[in-house]
């Protein structure tokens, strides 16, 4: 792979390592509606400019289906997902939670028309995942309803995620992928607004509130989904979500050092176990594949 992959790669892997960080502490002020459309609309102010001026949104009429498929799967309900969760759910936990995604992309490509053969070792991957996801959950006991009702959440927007990077993989050939990603922040944000304005603060919220969700907007979304973006029209929906890999531990990091969140044993264990799972699961010895994969365009 050239030096642009890795580098994107790497850059990507610490990114979407700290939403979770920054989610926990701008719910703590402002209702979870209002963080996911913060961000989104951010997001969208940052990128649909700069997808106009490239000229990057020219032809997208044409692909508005799956757009507003991405917009939806992508952004509106895993973002409005999380930021539930996480009224109730630790940042650090729903870090290690969205490591599940490389398992649940493999799930679910066959449903996109995207054929991922299901050999022993990835199906070994897959079982050791889903273990990892079992301990973690009954080490680490979470307490009371709420509890249980953030896991759900957070499981949920996985499912959201992988399918969003299928729908990239599948229907997103041959787009411009900035103006792709432009035009679907700003049909989230047109999407969540009276959600937005209907859940507004009666009070504006303070200096660190805002910058959180400016973070979260322009860094972890606009810029993050760019990446994300470039990433798969390169090398993948599977390989791509592997990013998930390196998350698990910023974030953790972040919710112990910062937040002083607990990290019991469940939460190691679990966190070994997936992370193996997603790396049994994605991975392939397969010459011919990954020479496919190798052989990436310079851009």
């Amino acid at each position: 792979m050239s030096w642009r992959i890795w580098a994107t790669f790497a850059a990507l892997c610490v990114i979407w390592g700290l939403p979770y960080f920054f989610i926990k502490l701008a719910v703590a002020e402002m209702p979870p509606v209002v963080v996911a459309w913060g961000r989104i609309a951010l997001g969208a102010v940052v990128l649909l400019p700069i997808a106009w001026r490239r000229g990057s949104l020219r032809g997208m009429g044409a692909h508005r289906v799956a757009v507003c498929a991405f917009a939806l799967i992508e952004l509106v309900f895993p973002f409005v997902l999380l930021s539930v969760g996480e009224q109730w759910v630790s940042s650090s936990l729903t870090g290690i939670l969205i490591a599940i995604v490389p398992l649940m992309v493999l799930i679910l490509s066959p449903l996109f028309g995207i054929r991922e053969s299901l050999s022993a070792q990835r199906l070994i991957g897959l079982l050791i995942g889903l273990a990892g996801v079992v301990v973690l959950l009954g080490l680490d006991a979470v307490t009371g309803t709420l509890g249980w009702i953030g896991i759900a959440c957070i499981i949920g927007a996985t499912l959201c995620y992988a399918c969003g990077a299928l729908i990239i993989q599948r229907y997103f050939g041959g787009v411009d992928v900035m103006g792709a990603v432009a035009a679907s922040l700003g049909v989230a944000a047109v999407v969540l607004l009276p959600a937005a304005l209907y859940w507004a603060p009666a009070h504006i919220p303070s200096i660190k509130a805002l910058i959180y969700i400016a973070i979260l907007g322009a860094v972890c979304s606009a810029l993050a989904l760019s990446l994300f973006s470039y990433l798969i029209s390169h090398l993948g929906a599977a390989r791509t979500a592997v990013v998930t890999y390196i998350n698990p531990a910023v974030a953790a990091l972040l919710g112990v050092v910062v937040l002083q969140e607990p990290f019991g044993k469940g939460a190691v264990l679990g966190l070994a176990l997936i992370l193996l799972g997603s790396w049994l699961g994605t991975h392939s010895n397969k010459p011919a594949e990954s020479q496919q994969f190798a052989q990436v365009k310079e851009s």
